[in-house]
């Protein structure tokens, strides 16, 4: 029988050393953080009983992208989050809702969530991007929301310009075997078109996008909405200046009440912008930054000239440690004032209904450290509601400090201090507010 094993054995073991080799490469790289912070307040009311406690906690996170290259111009492409959490604080309670800037829940990214799985192929017709993958940037850093989304990309890239198409869906709302829908076109889809040339020292472009949104068609709200935004954005290079500026413009119907002639339809008309310059000349820098985002008029039930889901400053975009920073917003939570009826005034991100403003400074005593300082200024752009009093937001200082340890690795301090503004007194001068600071450490490995 041992005899006879080895006669199959020696044929079929030929047989497998022919067949043709498959060789999968893998590349890996990502960031992995650990911080820890210190706020004075948690809310910026004074003198009552909601005042807010002092907190201070430790947190990390490591983020890690996969590249599997199948062959020459074929990937597939993966990104995760592994124990995105604070140290020894309470987990999240498990559910169904998507973490900010994710697509797995809050429980799964104190685990492991993946973000992103998609084919990347280089055609001879152009690229194409199929799967989860990011949507929501373009341009400039400003209105950019990295979210993971399920989508199709097309683009095709020359020395001096990039075309693409895109299809992206937003929500989907039919029927499967975990959403026992009976209705139809209740789904939420996104779908735009983008241009980009760069010459000497300069690029430009232009995104245009269509939104439709029927997620919203039931009663008891019975709507949906059809928009188109425009989104322009340049960059200029003149010697040490930098320059960079960008618009964003929303049109169409928020709410379109097909079948309730007794409610009114809503119009969206909502714009924002910003432009930012920086000078750099080695050891000292410079800069400064103008933004807005238009607010919406309670005056006007049938206008939004804000609207703060889809016209905000954006979540990648963090001008300063505490106003309209979506990673303080992340750890620590929404900072609050107070309220006039349903309407709270609190700091959190990303920054809508404002004018915003600041100058900033560096110095680099060495090439591994580099100081900086930030003073900022921001007011509202509409009072939310007709009894609210004041519009002044207030004004920041902040300091950050960064030691460059090795190529991969660095350490950062950061101090700041808000100058609480009288925004968040709502509609009482009898309320009090009180100003708040944060101190702020983080360790962050690039690999």
């Amino acid at each position: 029988m041992k005899r006879c094993g080895l006669i199959l054995l020696v044929p079929a073991l030929g047989l497998l050393f022919c067949l043709p080799a498959w060789a999968v490469d893998l590349k890996l790289g990502g960031t992995y953080y650990a911080g820890g912070l210190y706020l004075d307040r948690t809310t910026v009311k004074k003198g009552t009983s909601s005042d807010g406690p002092s907190t201070a906690f430790y947190f990390q996170r490591l983020r890690t992208h996969a590249e599997l290259i199948v062959a020459p111009g074929l990937s597939l492409i993966t990104r995760f989050d592994v124990m995105e959490r604070s140290w020894g604080a309470p987990r999240a309670t498990p559910g169904t809702a998507l973490d900010t800037l994710s697509a797995g829940t809050r429980a799964e990214n104190e685990n492991i969530a993946f973000d992103w799985a998609y084919l990347h192929y280089k055609s001879p017709v152009g690229q194409w991007r199929v799967g989860y993958l990011n949507d929501g940037a373009w341009g400039t850093v400003f209105m950019d929301t990295s979210m993971p989304r399920g989508k199709m990309a097309w683009s095709w890239n020359a020395p001096n310009w990039m075309y693409t198409i895109q299809i992206v869906k937003m929500a989907e709302n039919s029927r499967t075997a975990l959403n026992p829908s009976t209705a139809a076109d209740l789904d939420g889809d996104k779908y735009c078109t983008a241009f980009r040339y760069s010459w000497k020292n300069a690029e430009a472009g232009i995104l245009i996008g269509l939104g439709r949104d029927a997620a919203r068609k039931p009663a008891p709200d019975s709507y949906k909405g059809l928009y188109n935004n425009f989104m322009p954005f340049a960059r200029l290079s003149l010697g040490p200046v930098k320059l960079q500026t960008e618009v964003i413009y929303f049109i169409g119907k928020l709410r379109d009440y097909e079948d309730d002639a007794a409610r009114t339809d809503v119009q969206l008309s909502a714009w924002s912008g910003w432009l930012d310059a920086t000078a750099d000349f080695g050891r000292f820098y410079a800069g400064g930054t103008v933004a807005y985002v238009a607010g919406d008029d309670p005056g006007t039930a049938d206008k939004a000239e804000g609207d703060a889901l889809r016209n905000n400053g954006g979540r990648d975009w963090n001008p300063c440690l505490i106003m309209w920073n979506d990673d303080f917003t992340y750890w620590v939570g929404n900072v609050n004032g107070y309220a006039d009826g349903a309407t709270t005034a609190r700091q959190s991100g990303p920054m809508y209904n404002a004018w915003f403003f600041q100058l900033r400074g560096g110095v680099r005593p060495c090439k591994e450290l580099d100081i900086a300082a930030f003073v900022s200024y921001a007011n509202a752009d509409k009072k939310p509601t007709a009894a609210w009093l004041y519009n002044d937001y207030g004004y920041e200082v902040d300091l950050t400090a960064t030691w460059k340890i090795t190529r991969n690795l660095s350490y950062m301090l950061g101090a700041g201090y808000l100058f609480t503004g009288k925004y968040y007194k709502g509609a009482s001068d009898l309320n009090a507010v009180r100003d708040n600071y944060l101190l702020l450490n983080k360790l962050t490995l690039t690999f």
